[in-house]
């Protein structure tokens, strides 16, 4: 694979399955150079006629599709180029979908009610005179923000206290009715912002036209209203939200519900907590009730007294009465790692699927509310989302084949329904990745993956340290292991004591202790490759990493002065100056690190950063609120100080999700650059060294 393969790599979301069991419809996206954006439609997957998946949609961007439950609707979201997401609706055998908000922020989420009548929505709503809600208020027009929490900012959204995720309920428009059509002059209006791509104006000329249907809102607290679903008989709300006092200094979350007036009316008033009897402070992720109405299903993550403690906490399922009373564990905390994308996802009357982190794989596991447990899907894949509706099971994964594709779970074995990366595979090729594992220095198994070029060798070799720390390498398709081994390069990754997927013990292990057990771990699963296959070159090593790993990276090459040279991405890399830039500095580097000015010192790879020998690429993006750029900058200065041959490669307008959702454009440069460094010191015949001038 090469950088200009890139527009092959289709993504698939989670499934919506129709009713009747016999479809499902899933989005697929993939990154355009034309556009530089991402782009794609819905497709209509058959489950058991032998029928090939079909376009189902034309959008330029159509997102998150979901079936009404009676089975008559098709919910999608879909944005236009240069706009925001909005919620639209289609009749399920197909036509023209309508439009049925006008968010100036775009819609986040949606769920159906149970009757089909309503949806629930959520969107980041803008303070007055904020984000284009005036017109003719540009962003450094607007009033100054004073600051006065921990919890501001976000990366990838922004400042977060002046639009807050509020939830809104929508009644669904009769899809037969004849259109509604805008007075002339305002219809002029629409079309005109419409075209300029100008979201708020589109929106209220829209909603002042009466064209689209009206929304009430049902929350506004100043703070995020996340994953709402409606209860089993419809006539109330669930959501997560940290509405607790003192929500600022603590990273707890509570379950939440709006009792709805009758009919389809909002109601309800003030959003009522549910708080299960015997649990203590805790993070909770999602919320969803049983379809028997008797419980309710949500994650969580404990946080230890502080409220902050989340180092490597693993996600747990609960079920507690829907009546009230003590919450049941119905996950084992130590060794699952659980997640739902966002929505619990049921199964028959009194079971919910979901997704498990476990070693290297992610695996579909199905728990009653009973206590009874079976893992679906597991092996070497990662399943990305799942639904179960009349009877059919169907489940959207990745592999070392594929970047996205559809199976349905057919007597225990998934039946593949799609092939979306064929051309992929025939154009750019990919290679297999071959696991592995090796012991560290105490005998700990390390495990992970080794992606050899085609050849002989001997190999130059590329050791990759994933981010987090909590999250894994899996053996699922990667397109950055791909495209060095295409370059020749082969390329060691693997899960080092503190990632997730091995337990929690296997995460906390570096908790205070960063640079310790990891950094041993990661060399020790080098020297194991290097001492196993003789076609690696031992002579001629790179490593290089992003976030966590541009601090074990950075860390790394302060210690063992072998690698030839190295690549230092949005690098978590001064634990002091991160608590007050990053998005996340005023709890994560204290529970990482510890917070006296001697253990974090101990674990800084700026405090080390004399002892550095090896030229150095640091990458980072402008807009980074997570890892943000004075971290990459500092650290590039300081390099060049020392004498250290360095470069500093700046992306503007992206943030620390770059190498996953950056601009098409942005992405296939990061990789030319990365290659363009590589041949510096590591040339191969696919990526020879640059010629002297």
């Amino acid at each position: 694979m090469k950088s200009e393969h890139l527009p092959l790599l289709n993504s698939v979301s989670a499934p919506a399955v129709h009713p009747d069991g016999a479809r499902a419809v899933v989005s697929v996206l993939r990154p355009d150079f034309d556009a530089d954006a991402y782009v794609g439609q819905l497709w209509a997957v058959p489950l058991g006629s032998g029928q090939p998946p079909r376009r189902l949609t034309r959008g330029f961007r159509d997102t998150a599709p979901d079936f009404s439950p009676d089975g008559h609707v098709l919910a999608f979201l879909r944005a236009a180029a240069g706009g925001k997401p909005q919620l639209h609706i289609v009749e399920a055998e197909g036509g023209e979908p309508q439009a049925v908000t006008d968010a100036p922020l775009g819609v986040s989420g949606f769920a159906w009610s149970p009757d089909s009548r309503r949806i629930v929505y959520s969107a980041r709503t803008p303070e007055d005179g904020r984000y284009g809600s005036t017109e003719g208020v540009s962003a450094g027009g607007e009033d100054a923000r004073l600051i006065t929490d921990y919890q501001y900012r976000m990366n990838g959204v922004g400042y977060t206290a002046d639009k807050p995720v509020q939830l809104f309920l929508v009644i669904v428009p009769e899809l037969g009715a004849e259109p509604k059509v805008a007075p002339k002059g305002r219809a002029l209006k629409a079309s005109t912002a419409a075209a300029a791509g100008d979201t708020a104006d589109r929106g209220s000329s829209a909603a002042s036209a009466g064209l689209l249907p009206a929304a009430q809102q049902l929350t506004s607290a100043a703070a995020d209203h996340n994953g709402a679903a409606f209860s089993t008989d419809g006539r109330a709300v669930f959501f997560t939200a940290a509405l607790h006092e003192g929500s600022d200094s603590d990273l707890a979350s509570g379950i939440y519900r709006i009792t709805l007036g009758d009919g389809d009316g909002a109601g309800g008033g003030e959003p009522e907590p549910v708080a299960p009897a015997n649990t203590g402070r805790q993070s909770v992720h999602a919320v969803r009730q049983s379809e028997d109405g008797q419980w309710l299903f949500f994650l969580a993550q404990d946080i230890g007294d502080s409220g902050q403690d989340f180092v490597a906490r693993n996600t747990a399922l609960y079920a507690v009465p829907s009546g009230g009373g003590d919450a049941t564990l119905l996950s084992n905390v130590e060794t699952m790692d659980l997640g739902c994308n966002g929505r619990i996802e049921l199964r028959g009357p009194d079971s919910a699927l979901l997704l498990n982190n476990a070693g290297g794989t992610v695996e579909l596991h199905e728990f009653q509310a009973t206590g009874s447990h079976q893992v679906l899907v597991h092996g070497g894949r990662a399943v990305t989302g799942a639904a179960a509706r009349g009877g059919s099971l169907v489940v959207s994964f990745a592999d070392a084949a594929t970047a996205g594709d559809v199976a349905v779970l057919d007597g225990g074995q998934l039946r593949v329904l799609t092939d979306f990366s064929a051309q992929l595979r025939s154009d750019a090729g990919i290679i297999e990745p071959l696991e592995l594992t090796f012991p560290s220095a105490d005998g700990y198994p390390v495990h992970g993956w080794l992606v050899r070029p085609a050849g002989q060798g001997p190999h130059p070799v590329l050791l990759n340290i994933h981010g987090g720390p909590f999250a894994q390498y899996t053996g699922a398709l990667f397109d950055e292991a791909q495209v060095y081994a295409a370059a020749g390069y082969a390329v060691l990754m693997c899960n080092p004591r503190g990632s997730a997927g091995y337990g929690q013990a296997h995460g906390r292990a570096i908790k205070e202790k960063m640079g310790t057990l990891d950094m041993q771990d990661v060399l020790a699963f080098l020297e194991g490759a290097l001492g196993k296959f003789e076609e690696l070159d031992a002579g001629a090593l790179g490593i290089m990493g992003g976030s966590y790993g541009g601090y074990l990276t950075a860390w790394t090459i302060s210690h063992d002065h072998r690698f030839k040279a190295a690549i230092v991405e949005r690098g978590y890399l001064d634990p002091v100056s991160f608590i007050g830039s990053s998005d996340i500095g005023w709890f994560f580097g204290g529970e990482y690190t510890g917070r006296s000015a001697n253990q974090m010192a101990a674990q800084s790879p700026m405090a080390r950063v004399e002892q550095v020998r090896t030229p150095a690429l640091v990458i980072h993006s402008e807009e980074d609120l997570r890892c943000p750029v004075e971290q990459g900058q500092r650290y590039f200065t300081a390099l060049k100080q020392l004498g250290v041959e360095a470069a500093f490669l700046v992306f503007p307008g992206e943030n620390h999700e770059l190498s996953r959702s950056g601009t098409p454009h942005h992405r296939k440069q990061r990789f030319d650059e990365i290659l363009r460094w590589w041949s510096r010191y590591l040339p191969t015949t696919e990526n020879p060294a640059p010629a002297v001038r």
